[in-house]
């Protein structure tokens, strides 16, 4: 099915969220776009959904496979009265909307810091959060949500490669096609309701409900970023969304950027 804006419309539960959905074609990615509109003085609720993404990426620059008529490719704008060093415990309400929607779906997903979803052990969707500061404040945040609905696996096997065994998409786990504009309503509502939790009683609600979905608590991971790759052992998720672990020496490591591999 085609996406929709009126179809979406009539399945929010409340229009904050999502009081300007526009719709694209094609797009280099919807995080680019909605990124210039915020940057023009776009309103908090700015939604832009793309049928496909010539540029797509998650975080590290790493590429997302974005073809055009079977997934969802969305960003959405807020502009939260935070300062920045509280960015990503706000960003924690992505992933728990994301999968929310699934489990909405009749499925059952996990968590894999900072930005994975998951459905048995596959990764599903992505999340890229931005942010713009002035002086001390954060003028905007965009999370950018890329899900893997309806995509087949032989698809992603001829566009991923070798690191398609790492990856699914819902109609496989779900034995159906997805609603497209269902699930995007589904995930704009799942949204609206974990910001307004956050801005009413603060990051610790996200924080537990995530702890609830994580599966890196307790393994064994390396950790690659711009030093030297380290291995340690994941404590969890701190306040201020922050992995906490511990290195092979025993030194406690906070870590909010740089790629996460498990090691056990």
């Amino acid at each position: 099915m085609d996406l929709d804006i009126q179809i979406i419309r009539k399945q929010l539960a409340t229009p904050e969220v999502a009081s300007d959905v526009q719709i694209f074609g094609s797009v280099t990615s919807t995080n680019s776009v909605l990124r210039c509109l915020a940057m023009k003085g776009a309103p908090e609720g700015t939604v832009v959904i793309a049928d496909e993404q010539t540029a797509g990426h998650g975080r590290l620059g790493k590429a997302w496979f974005s073809p055009p008529g079977v997934n969802l490719y969305a960003s959405v704008l807020f502009r939260p009265l935070i300062p920045p060093r509280e960015v990503a415990g706000f960003a924690l309400a992505g992933p728990l909307a994301l999968s929310d929607a699934i489990d909405a779906e009749g499925l059952s997903s996990t968590i894999k810091w900072p930005n994975d979803v998951l459905v048995s052990g596959k990764k599903v969707a992505g999340i890229l959060a931005e942010c713009a500061t002035i002086e001390n404040r954060v003028d905007y945040v965009i999370l950018g949500f890329g899900v893997n609905l309806n995509v087949t696996r032989r698809e992603l096997a001829e566009a991923l490669g070798p690191s398609r065994h790492a990856a699914g998409s819902l109609v496989e786990f779900a034995g159906r096609e997805i609603d497209r504009n269902e699930f995007a309503a589904e995930l704009l509502n799942a949204l609206a309701e974990w910001v307004a939790i956050d801005r009413e009683r603060g990051h610790a609600p996200l924080l537990a409900a995530w702890r609830d979905k994580d599966i890196l608590t307790g393994r064994r991971v390396e950790v690659r970023g711009e030093g030297p790759a380290y291995e340690g052992r994941v404590l969890g998720v701190d306040a201020g969304g922050y992995l906490l672990l511990r290195d092979s020496l025993g030194k406690l490591r906070r870590v909010l950027a740089g790629e996460i591999r498990l090691a056990d």
